[in-house]
């Protein structure tokens, strides 16, 4: 079949770099490698591979717990309750 249509898309100029030096040491071109990705979207009938959001970093997730205390701190503070850790392992289901 005649490859008629044409497909545009801007990336970054480092991105494109790296990935055709990926793609030549595979033996393919940026074109071909577009083509063997849209070819496998029709056949999987979605995307190729699975897209995930990737798991914290340990200052990301130290981050995260340490807002989550400081806003249980202030709660206790301010009157309100508070769970013993028994009570929130039931809660989550590990007790």
């Amino acid at each position: 079949m005649a490859k008629t249509e044409t497909v545009y898309t801007r990336v970054e100029p480092a991105l494109k770099a790296n990935v055709e030096q990926v793609l030549s040491q595979l033996g393919l071109t940026a074109s071909e490698a577009i083509n063997i990705f849209l070819n496998q979207v029709v056949l999987q009938k979605g995307l190729p591979f699975a897209v995930k959001i990737p798991p914290m970093t340990k200052t990301e997730a130290k981050a995260v717990l340490m807002s989550k205390l400081e806003e249980a701190e202030n709660a206790v503070a301010n009157g309100g309750e508070w769970l013993t850790v028994e009570e929130i392992m039931t809660q989550l289901g590990l007790k």
